[in-house]
Formats: structure tokens, sequence, C-alpha cells
């Protein structure tokens, strides 16, 4: 089986994944191994693919939709009062 080196690991994520293998009774390296299958197993989608369903979902789920005010518009009433 072939061996991965990961060199220059931020101290945080390193901390992260040792805490995370310990929590969950493994070694770091099983621990590391089952993230990387998970990770690999989530379709591959370009940033503007991404850029694009956050940009549905954002108007998706827009207040003026839904009839409600704006929360600036609701803001500057309030601070007029």
């Amino acid at each position: 089986m072939p061996i991965l080196h990961v060199r220059n690991v931020p101290e945080e994520m390193y901390t992260e994944l040792k805490d995370r293998a310990r929590s969950e009774g493994r070694s770091l390296s099983a621990q590391v191994i089952i993230m990387l299958e998970r990770a690999l197993r989530q379709p591959a989608r370009s940033q503007s693919e991404v850029l694009a369903a956050l940009d549905a979902r954002r108007h998706r789920f827009s207040p003026r939709k839904a009839g409600a005010p704006s929360s600036t518009e609701l803001l500057r009433q309030d601070r007029s009062r």
C-alpha cells in the first residue's frame, strides 16, 4: 500500500485531527484515511458551480420574496425614531 507523507501541517489542524482520532478511538493515520475517503466521495464541483448554488439559495430564501422588509430598512426606521 502506498505511503503518503504530509509536511507543514498547521498546528491547529494537527491538533484537531488528533482530537477527532482520539474521540473516535482511532489512530491518527486511520482517522486521516477515513476523512480523506469521505471527502473524495463528495462530488467534485467547480468554484463557479458552488457560487451559483449559493446564489440560488440566497435568492430562494430572500426575505423580500416572502414579503418581509429588508433588515437594512428596519434598522433605518428604528434609528429614525
